[in-house]
C-alpha cells in the first residue's frame, strides 16, 4: 500500500478510536495549519460565487410508472436524505434534479415499485445536525437512508473526532430502526476552482483523512460508503459544466454523476442489486481488508464501496470489502432532458409517454440549467 494511504489509514483509524471512546483534542490539522486554513480560507470565501435561494423541494413518491403491474401492489420504499445543501439539492433549478429525485427514481426503476423520497437536509447542514434530522427521518419509518455530509465541517473547522461520532451515531440509529444506510463521504474540496495553494493542498489533505475516518465509523455502525472525493476531483477539475455557477456545488450534470455512483449501492444494501457471476479467481477492483486500509484506499478513488464483512475471525465491522461498482445511467428518459414529473406532477418520477424506463447503460449525464444566482458563502456545502 503506498505510503500516502499507509499514513491516512492510520489517521482515520486514530480520528475513529477517537470518536468511539469519546476521545478529545485530535483534529485532522495541526495546530499550526488552522491558522494559515483560516486566513486562506477568507480569500476563498470573496473568490466563491452566492447562490440564492433554497434548493427546490423533491419530496414525494416516484416512479409509480415503473412497478412491476403483473404483481400485487406494493407501498412505496421510503428513502430518506440527509446532509448538508449537496444532500438538499443547492444548485439546480428543477426538483427532478435533485440528487434525492435522480436517486429515488433510479431507486423505482430497479425496484419496479415506487419510492417515497423525504429529503431533511439542508444548507450549511453539519454533523451535528444529524440528530435533529435524524428524528425527522426515523418517523416517516425509511426502509434506506442515504447520507451526504462532511464538506462544511472542514470549512468550520469541527473538531473531526466529534463530527465522525455524530455521523457514526445517527449511522447506529438509522440501522437499530431496521433502516439500510449509505454514505456518500466528505467530497475533496481540494477540487475547488476559487481555491488556491496552500489552502487547496490542506483542504485536500483534510477532507480525504475526514472520509476516511467517516468511513471506518459507518462500516463499523452497520452501513456502508461510496466516496465521492475524487468523484468531484479530476472528472469535475476537467468540466466546469460540472458546476454550478458558483464553482462549488454540482450541478444537474453533477448531480446526476454523483447519483449514478451512488445508486448501485443504494440498490445493493436492499438486495436489490444483481449479483455478479461468481469468479474463479479475485475480482479486479475488489479487496477484503483491514477497515482502515480499505477506507484510506476508497478515499483515493471515486466511487469506491466499502462495506462490512466478517473476517477470519469472524469479527464484524473490522474486516470490509472495497469494490468499484460500475456506474450506470439513469432512467432513460431524464437523459433526454424530458420532463419526468415530480412532486407536483400528476405520476411523479415516470417516464414520458412513448419512451421506455428503466436503466441504461449508456445513459449520460442528466442535462439540464444550472442556476445563475449565486449562494450564501463558501462552506455552505
Amino acid at each position: 500500500m503506498p505510503g500516502t494511504q499507509q499514513s491516512r489509514a492510520r489517521v482515520a483509524r486514530r480520528i475513529a478510536t477517537a470518536a468511539a471512546y469519546g476521545g478529545g483534542g485530535l483534529g485532522v490539522l495541526g495546530v499550526g495549519l488552522v491558522g494559515l486554513l483560516l486566513t486562506e480560507s477568507k480569500l476563498a470565501v470573496q473568490a466563491i460565487g452566492i447562490l440564492d435561494g433554497d434548493p427546490p423541494r423533491a419530496d414525494g413518491v416516484y416512479g409509480e410508472a415503473f412497478a412491476d403491474r403483473a404483481a400485487a401492489p406494493q407501498p412505496p420504499l421510503v428513502l430518506a436524505f440527509l446532509g448538508d445543501s449537496t444532500a438538499a439539492g443547492l444548485g439546480v433549478l428543477r426538483a427532478r434534479e435533485t440528487p434525492g429525485a435522480l436517486l429515488a427514481a433510479g431507486l423505482a426503476s430497479v425496484a419496479e415499485r415506487p419510492v417515497r423520497l423525504v429529503n431533511v437536509a439542508f444548507s450549511g447542514g453539519r454533523s451535528a445536525d444529524l440528530a435533529g434530522q435524524l428524528e425527522q427521518a426515523l418517523a416517516c419509518r425509511p426502509d434506506i437512508a442515504v447520507i451526504m455530509i462532511g464538506a462544511n465541517d472542514v470549512t468550520r473547522h469541527s473538531p473531526a473526532q466529534l463530527a465522525v461520532r455524530q455521523l457514526g451515531e445517527t449511522v447506529a440509529a438509522l440501522r437499530a430502526a431496521g433502516c439500510e444506510v449509505v454514505v456518500g463521504t466528505c467530497p475533496d474540496l481540494g477540487t475547488i476552482k476559487p481555491v488556491r495553494p496552500p489552502l487547496r493542498w490542506v483542504a485536500r489533505r483534510v477532507s480525504r483523512q475526514l472520509a476516511a475516518a467517516q468511513t471506518i465509523a459507518v462500516v463499523e455502525a452497520g452501513g456502508r460508503t461510496v466516496s465521492l472525493g475524487s468523484l468531484l476531483g479530476p472528472e469535475f477539475a476537467a468540466r466546469p459544466e460540472m458546476f454550478a455557477a458558483d464553482r462549488y456545488h454540482p450541478s444537474a450534470q453533477g448531480y446526476a454523476t454523483a447519483a449514478m455512483a451512488v445508486l448501485p449501492s443504494v440498490c445493493a444494501a436492499l438486495g436489490l442489486w444483481p449479483q455478479e457471476e461468481p469468479a474463479d479467481g479475485p475480482v479486479p477492483g475488489e479487496a477484503v481488508l483491514p477497515v482502515a486500509v480499505a477506507a484510506a484506499a476508497a478515499a483515493d478513488r471515486s466511487g469506491s464501496e466499502v462495506a462490512a464483512v466478517g473476517g477470519a475471525d469472524g469479527a464484524a465491522g473490522r474486516w470490509a470489502l472495497l469494490r468499484h461498482r460500475l456506474r450506470v445511467g439513469l432512467p432513460g428518459s431524464w437523459a433526454a432532458g424530458e420532463p419526468v414529473g415530480g412532486p407536483s406532477g400528476t405520476v411523479p418520477g415516470s417516464p414520458p409517454e412513448g419512451r421506455p424506463g428503466g436503466l441504461s447503460g449508456s445513459t449520460g449525464p442528466v442535462p439540464g440549467n444550472t442556476s445563475a444566482s449565486s449562494h450564501t458563502g463558501a462552506g455552505d456545502d
